[in-house]
Order: structure tokens, then C-alpha cells, then sequence
């Protein structure tokens, strides 16, 4: 990974690299629908 905040995480929260890599694959697949399903919702309102 070559992401300054997996790493911040990964330091404060003491976790190894599996599992910041799950927890942090989880949020950003949970972010990324959550941001489609606001874009899709707001193509219909606009």
C-alpha cells in the first residue's frame, strides 16, 4: 500500500497489515457505494 492514512491507521489503531488491509478495504467499498447511491439520487432530484 502506498497510502499515508492505511498506514496512520494501521499505526493507531496497533493492527497488523491484514487486518488494516480488510478493515480498510470494508470503509472504502462501504464509502464508494454510499457515494454512488448519493450520486445516483441526486441525477434524479437535479
Amino acid at each position: 500500500m502506498n497510502d499515508a492514512g492505511f498506514w496512520m491507521i494501521k499505526e493507531f489503531f496497533n493492527m497488523t497489515v491484514p487486518q488494516t488491509l480488510k478493515s480498510w478495504t470494508a470503509m472504502e467499498t462501504i464509502l464508494s457505494l454510499v457515494a454512488f447511491g448519493l450520486i445516483m439520487l441526486l441525477s434524479v432530484l437535479i
